[in-house]
């Protein structure tokens, strides 16, 4: 099975960009039942904002390195680049325009 130097070089990026993620995700769960099951076990007090601000925050980094490696992006999606392109493209042939 014969591959060309360049896709294989893309789909190895790829699949270490994803065992990256995968890896970030338990890493993710491990650590954050370790502490809430502490914190469950140890205070009386459990439903508290500090003891859930690794959980948000955490999961927020997570949520944006989910977005890179599955190139979900509502704000820049493939549309807004696509619409950015044929707006370049139209200027510049509208620049072109003027001196023929």
């Amino acid at each position: 099975m014969e591959f060309e130097p360049d896709k294989l070089e893309r789909a190895k990026k790829r699949v270490e960009e994803l065992k990256g993620f995968y890896i970030h995700m338990a890493v993710y769960v491990v650590v954050n039942v370790f502490i809430l099951v502490n914190i469950y076990l140890r205070t009386d007090y459990f439903w508290q904002w500090p003891h859930f601000v690794t959980l948000f925050g955490w999961g927020l980094g997570l949520g944006f390195h989910a977005a890179k490696v599955f190139g979900f992006n509502p704000m820049f999606g493939r549309k807004w680049e696509e619409r950015q392109i044929q707006k370049y493209i139209d200027k510049d042939k509208e620049e072109a325009k003027k001196y023929k």
